[in-house]
């Protein structure tokens, strides 16, 4: 077969090059991945890479014993973004799926051994898609996630677009965090894994001119090296849409199908060049030059050919004063496999003041290694904004000092970027006066940043608990309820329990035996003497003898209270009581 059907017949799935060298090693391997960790948007995009590798290491006899670091190396990712991920993975999801789990292993001495992750067992109804294991290794998390997208629309038979391939690429941290991709973002995503060759883009080969997309099931090596573009160039032809004499138009001769004459547009354009429409922009005169504003203090194209035209802001003189902008199409310097074409600079050379370049003396080693023009004066700008809100030079020195002496130079890749970023912004609280949790003039620690980092340690030790399953107040493991002892005992002490009402009993009233004190119902003779029945009894039975000894012993007093004689015992050497005889005695004085 010809040179250009084989390069085409290279770009379908499986397909297997008898030409290649059968020396190289090919990665073949392939693991299904479920469709909930691609399309739900709480799992991250470094988790699908981590899973697809552990998946893999895990089909060993020995299982995934592989260390955070070993797997990171595989990857090409650092070991902080593969433990975010297995973080994400050991959690449940929103339906409450965990898919990895890790088993913590010690030896009999007490040296911990790296652990043993398995992944949860798919179920039969389950929907997956086949992941090359080569591909997480070569793509980048994000890449992997469109990669799966595409490879599982093809294999439904999916005419997938541009922007439902968006909606499954999130962003998942800064403001955006969780909104889906743009659609020029999801299309610089698809070109990148296209050039790492594990995509075929076939260019308004699709029905009603949309791309088609191949994705490969094995690694790049074990295809053609010239596959790719020989099969754009074979592929992307007139095909059959599934109708007669309906053909996509060919690269470079339009963007819409000649069925119908329509045209792909999905956005219709405001203004026309009728005259009259009132909103169509007024052309410049014929034979005027569009004349531009000026140079503009940033990096300027070399040549005068822009300031000529004007660029995206220059204006068209008119002879009758009516200036409108002259808008030009923008150019796209990013090329296809990434590198970005700067223009040379002509604008006017860098002029730092002795102030500013006697500041930046820590830094002058990194100074000298920064080649952009318009990096050093975003540079000298921040310093003397800086300077001028009070900030003293000393300090800045200081500052600079610090934070080179932290660092390696070798571990500073760019160093504008890190001058910019690290070096020159203040590090503290909202006062002033702070530098990095140290107040500058007194050089005492600073309360606020000392008190934000007590709340962030206390954050962080709650969120650890949480994780830990423990209360996340007191680190104590919770009942049944999902409150610990601690927490149950707060909240007592808080809110004491109320007093209960005291139990009114049905039936007479009670009281208590004037006599012996015990319990009694208040009924019938006990509501006259207050007495219990054997008081009672005891009482009656002395009574008589009680009173036949008191009248021969004690005689009554003859004293009269009015009317009434006196019932009063006598004393014992006179006729009347105590009281009669104080009335007697008194008369006697008066």
């Amino acid at each position: 077969m010809s040179a250009a059907v084989a390069a085409a017949a290279a770009t379908l799935p499986g397909f297997i090059d008898k030409s290649v060298d059968k020396t190289v090693p090919v990665r073949r391997q392939r693991v299904r991945v479920p469709m909930r960790l691609v399309w739900s948007p709480h799992y991250q995009d470094v988790a699908l890479s981590v899973y697809v590798k552990v998946k893999a290491l895990a089909s060993r006899p020995e299982g995934c014993q592989a260390k955070t670091e070993t797997i990171a190396s595989y990857l090409g990712l650092s070991p902080a973004s593969v433990e975010r991920g297995m973080k994400q993975l050991r959690r449940p999801g929103p339906d409450g799926v965990v898919e990895l789990r890790s088993d913590r292993r010690t030896l009999p001495g007490g040296r911990g051994q790296s652990a043993v992750r398995t992944v949860r067992t798919m179920s039969p109804t389950e929907a997956f898609v086949w992941v090359p294991v080569a591909a997480a290794e070569d793509l980048t998390p994000r890449q992997l996630r469109a990669y799966a997208l595409i490879a599982y629309a093809q294999v439904r038979g999916i005419a997938l677009t541009e922007a439902e391939l968006a909606s499954g690429l999130r962003h998942h941290s800064g403001k955006k965090a969780g909104q889906p991709l743009s659609v020029t973002a999801a299309s610089v995503v698809v070109d990148e894994v296209e050039a790492a060759r594990w995509v075929t883009v076939q260019r308004r080969a699709g029905e009603r001119g949309r791309h088609r997309y191949v994705a490969h099931d094995i690694a790049p090596e074990a295809r053609p090296a010239g596959a790719g573009p020989m099969a754009d160039a074979a592929v992307e032809t007139p095909v059959d849409c599934g109708s007669e004499k309906a053909t996509s138009s060919q690269v470079g001769e339009g963007s819409g199908s000649p069925v119908g004459e329509g045209s792909l547009a999905y956005r219709e354009a405001p203004r026309t060049d009728s005259p009259d429409d009132a909103r169509a922009l007024v052309s410049p005169a014929v034979g005027e030059v569009p004349v531009g504003k000026g140079a503009s203090p940033v990096e300027n194209p070399a040549g005068g050919e822009a300031a000529l035209l004007g660029g995206d802001r220059g204006v068209a003189l008119r002879a009758d004063g009516q200036n409108q902008p002259f808008f030009s199409k923008p150019k796209n310097n990013s090329s296809r496999n990434g590198a970005v074409s700067r223009p040379s600079y002509d604008g006017p050379q860098l002029a730092m003041s002795p102030q500013i370049y006697a500041v930046l003396e820590p830094v002058h080693v990194l100074l000298e290694r920064v080649n952009n023009t318009f990096v050093l004066r975003k540079i000298a700008r921040e310093v003397g904004r800086q300077l001028r809100e009070g900030t003293a030079p000393e300090r800045l020195q200081h500052r600079l000092t610090t934070r080179l002496a932290k660092v390696m130079l070798s571990d500073i890749r760019d160093p504008g970027r890190w001058l910019l970023g690290v070096a020159l912004p203040r590090w503290g609280c909202g006062y002033q006066d702070c530098e990095s949790g140290v107040i500058w003039r007194t050089g005492a620690a600073c309360e606020i940043c000392t008190e934000i980092g007590h709340d962030k340690a206390a954050a962080r030790k709650r969120a650890h608990r949480v994780t830990e399953g423990l209360c996340p107040e007191h680190g104590t493991r919770p009942g049944a309820s999902g409150r610990c002892a601690a927490c149950k005992l707060d909240d007592a002490i808080h809110q004491p329990a109320p007093v209960p009402a005291p139990r009114v009993l049905e039936g007479p009233r009670r009281g208590s035996c004037g006599d012996c004190g015990a319990r009694i119902m208040l009924t019938g003779p006990a509501l006259e003497d207050g007495l219990c029945k054997l008081c009672r009894e005891e009482a009656a039975a002395d009574a008589p003898a009680l009173s036949s000894a008191a009248a021969a012993v004690r005689p009554i007093c003859s004293g009269r209270d009015g009317d009434v004689p006196c019932g009063r015992e006598a004393l014992p050497t006179r006729s009347v009581c105590a009281r009669h005889l104080v009335q007697e005695l008194s008369e006697e004085v008066a």
